[in-house]
């Protein structure tokens, strides 16, 4: 995709941006490529943790049996149910309604399967009695594999809730060595590059304040020594997480990356695309103090700037495809573009900086976009 998108946005704008080869890391830890683009080069490097998802990414149905309701019963139960709402409530539809139908289908498959005995003949009803079970949970696993894919993607979001409440509470015990190994490489980079940029999008925009908490507990010094850091969050979905109760550790870490002012951090919202969490910013949504305005800066991207107002109407309810907009080229030259926002000549530093002085300067409560 990276590849792909990089070439329209060359088109576009009338840039000469060369991508390199991806390689996986000898440790498997990333996959790495470099971009020359207007005389600066860039080493990009994409954390891989494709095997932790296919490892749970789908459920056996009888899990899912057993998780969902508990899950959502600890959910309302605990108020956060109610606080995301609050907070995000196209992205909690979304959730919460698959959630939903996914129990709507659980009741569709026992209802079925019980209208089984209804269709044999009368001597063999007692007997087929046992196979209702069978009958519903095969209907079940029919229905789930349907709705797999859009528009309502129903077992991936199920499954991804799970992951992410389970790496809230600290049940997730493959995740943690692999952002130890990522802070350990970003803390070797300091002095090797002009800058260094941790950009996190979707559920990796809650991994990355975990990856920088990390670096920062090991090293406090860390982005003052001459090689300016950076932090972009970009879908970011950082509530979703935070504000489970159980995520202690994440507030903890938020609010520690938070006040590391020396690390400028962008959060770039979409208010069209119903997988972020994007009416306040990431902070005051989850409940942790923020630092001061201008703490995250802030862009927002309209979706008329990114693809033509055909391809809305045809692409507006592939929630996934909307989801990941932000990381493509951009039509309007003169809007946000991903692509050239990470290979152009400004640094990612300063164009925070720039943003984040001009923030500062509004007053609270003012809807301000800014074109970058």
């Amino acid at each position: 995709m990276f590849r792909r998108e990089s070439r329209l946005t060359a088109a576009r704008r009338g840039l000469d941006i060369a991508v390199g080869d991806a390689v996986r890391a000898a440790d498997g830890l990333s996959l790495d490529w470099t971009i020359d683009s207007a005389g600066t080069r860039t080493r990009y490097g994409l954390l891989r943790w494709d095997d932790i998802v296919r490892a749970r990414f789908p459920r056996p149905d009888w899990r899912r049996l057993a998780a969902v309701p508990a899950l959502l019963r600890r959910l309302r139960r605990s108020g956060y149910e109610r606080r995301l709402r609050r907070e995000a409530r196209s992205f909690a539809l979304v959730i919460f309604g698959v959630h939903y139908l996914y129990l709507l289908f659980v009741a569709l498959s026992l209802g079925a399967g019980c209208l089984l005995p209804l269709l044999l003949p009368a001597a063999l009803r007692p007997w087929s009695l046992v196979a209702v079970p069978v009958a519903a949970y095969a209907i079940l696993a029919a229905l789930m594999a349907i709705t797999r894919g859009r528009p309502f993607y129903c077992a991936h979001l199920v499954d991804d809730t799970a992951f992410t409440h389970d790496h809230a509470a600290g049940r997730e015990p493959r995740m943690p060595p692999r952002l130890d190994a990522l802070a350990a490489r970003i803390r070797a980079a300091e002095g090797t590059a002009d800058e260094i940029v941790v950009i996190g999008h979707s559920s990796s925009s809650f991994l990355g304040i975990e990856l920088l908490d990390r670096v920062l507990a090991a090293d406090p010094g860390f982005g003052t020594r001459g090689t300016p850091v950076s932090f972009v969050t970009l879908g970011s979905v950082i509530p979703w997480i935070a504000l489970d109760a159980p995520a202690s550790g994440m507030r903890a870490a938020l609010a520690r990356v938070a006040a590391a002012g020396h690390i400028g951090w962008l959060d770039v919202r979409a208010p069209w695309d119903w997988l972020s969490i994007h009416l306040r910013d990431p902070l005051t949504a989850s409940d942790v103090p923020s630092p001061g305005k201008g703490r995250p800066a802030t862009i927002y991207v309209r979706l008329e700037d990114l693809i033509e107002a055909r391809l809305i109407r045809r692409r507006r309810w592939n929630l996934f495809r909307m989801h990941f907009q932000l990381l493509m080229s951009s039509r309007d030259r003169q809007g946000f573009d991903y692509l050239a926002f990470v290979t152009g000549p400004e640094p990612v530093h300063a164009t925070i900086e720039r943003l984040g002085t001009a923030q500062a300067g509004f007053a609270p409560g003012m809807a301000v976009r800014i074109e970058a």
